[in-house]
């Protein structure tokens, strides 16, 4: 069957299953300047519910935005021959994600993770099937106007090289947000993804460690982060709102969070749905300023749900929160 190549938005990255268990009964405890989650050991623990999402992880997650979106989105991603593979495809085709791009393997197992949920905040328990990653066999000549790059496994070094070949050679424009391996290399292992990179994001602390940097200057790790070759650059900062700088334009901006319209209920996903929607503003022609807009409403809506992808909006709801905005949320010159 004829793949579709008409790709707005390419997604790629390792998909998982989550399994979010709320816990009743945990603590919270700082030890060496960590958070610690503290539980009896040897015991038997009552937890107040279990919900399992379908289909997540950073790239699928952007998959899902993008659809929603308006663009037209696929994920490049492995599941294995097993019954919780042919669920995430389901669940990726219900949000009209192109699925031509998804790998079957073989005696291998999906990556099913287990979510820790605690005062909104999340403890994920994960672990990465080794797949057999193979661009050429994946792409099968298929040229997205924009790839997402994000979270993969260990046994990737090859697939990087290979992906920023490709999106260089055929200039395509790349968002990359990495996952904690990615983060964990530092950034001269990864100089040619670096290299090849329209858009970067990651938080503070992500920052710190690519950079091995101690400072928590923002606009001084935008620079640094650029000089590494991200033509735009994105650090966010939790509640304390979002940074960018435009290398085309030589500007900094910051701006702040959308206003949450009540309690948080899990924060699981609210950086890739920034990240996502950030980059699929670009996709539609939006400046960085505007895209620094967008962003945050997203994030603001997921956060109101249990999983990273029930509360992503459509454009027309997207664009409906944004004509609400408060006063002070717009992009501001740094």
């Amino acid at each position: 069957m004829e793949k579709e190549k008409n790709i707005d938005f390419m997604a790629i990255g390792d998909i998982v299953i989550d399994a979010f268990i709320k816990l009743k009964e945990a603590e919270v405890e700082y030890e060496h300047g960590t958070k610690m989650l503290e539980m009896r050991f040897g015991e038997k623990l009552p937890y107040d519910s279990v919900k399992v999402v379908k289909a997540v992880g950073n790239a699928p997650n952007a998959s899902v935005s993008a659809a929603r979106l308006g663009l037209n989105s696929a994920v490049m991603t492995h599941v294995g021959n097993d019954d919780f593979g042919k669920e995430c495809l389901d669940a990726l085709k219900e949000n009209n994600v192109i699925t031509d791009y998804v790998t079957v393997e073989d005696g291998k197992t999906t990556n099913y993770h287990y979510v820790l949920s605690f005062q909104a905040e999340r403890t994920i328990l994960i672990k990465h099937e080794e797949y057999d990653y193979n661009l050429e066999r994946q792409t099968e000549g298929v040229i997205p106007k924009w790839v997402y790059f994000s979270s993969v496994g260990e046994k990737s070094m090859d697939y990087h090289a290979d992906i920023a070949q490709w999106v260089k050679e055929n200039d395509i424009k790349m968002a990359f947000q990495p996952g904690t391996f990615q983060i964990s290399l530092g950034a001269e292992k990864l100089k040619d993804i670096y290299q090849a990179t329209e858009v970067f994001f990651c938080n503070v602390e992500e920052a710190q460690q690519i950079l091995d940097e101690e400072s928590r200057d923002v606009k001084k790790m935008l620079k640094a982060m650029h000089e590494l070759g991200p033509k735009i650059v994105c650090i966010t900062d939790g509640p304390d709102g979002a940074y960018a700088y435009d290398s085309y334009n030589d500007e900094y901006w910051f701006h702040p969070i959308y206003p949450d319209p009540k309690p948080p209920v899990e924060r699981t996903g609210a950086g890739d749905s920034f990240s996502s929607t950030f980059t699929i503003a670009l996709g539609h022609g939006k400046t960085v300023s505007e895209a620094l807009s967008w962003g945050p409403i997203n994030s603001m809506n997921v956060v109101q749900f249990i999983g990273a992808q029930e509360g992503l909006l459509s454009q027309e709801k997207l664009e409906e929160f944004l004509a609400q905005a408060p006063e002070h949320y717009k992009p501001e010159k740094i």
